[in-house]
């Protein structure tokens, strides 16, 4: 540790036992729960409108993310009983009480591009760099 380097710092979060981060963090720590969401916060969507509006989620991984989404209590699926069956998804409560937040980190994300990007630039450049 450097000379002015002393201080002890204080976590601003804690979560000294198991606080339930680990589950929601393995939830939206996926690549494609997140967007799913956003997508979602707009208004009921059948499957293949989803999948056209998340660019890049295969027929399967979007399966999979609703289905999990799903067993959260996040996304609920109705199943109308057409030929072929239509089904549509929407957020439940808890799942609109999750866009506060999802909408929190979209704006840092955006007001902080610019940095990030620098940031990545200036790393790279370094590592191109002979030792």
């Amino acid at each position: 540790m450097s000379p002015g380097h002393t201080a002890i710092t204080t976590p601003v979060v804690s979560c000294d036992d198991d606080c339930g981060i680990r589950d929601v963090l393995d939830r939206l720590g996926d690549k494609w729960s997140v967007l799913v969401v956003v997508q979602l916060a707009a208004g009921v969507h059948r499957f293949k409108e989803l999948q056209r509006a998340v660019d890049g989620v295969s027929q399967r991984m979007l399966t999979l993310t609703v289905r999990r989404l799903e067993r959260d209590g996040l996304v609920t699926r109705t199943v109308h009983p057409t030929v072929p069956p239509q089904v549509e998804y929407e957020l439940t409560e808890l799942g609109h009480s999750l866009t506060v937040l999802v909408k929190g980190l979209a704006d840092w994300s955006l007001a902080h591009r610019p940095r990030i990007e620098a940031a990545r630039r200036a790393w790279d450049a370094k590592a191109d760099m002979p030792s």
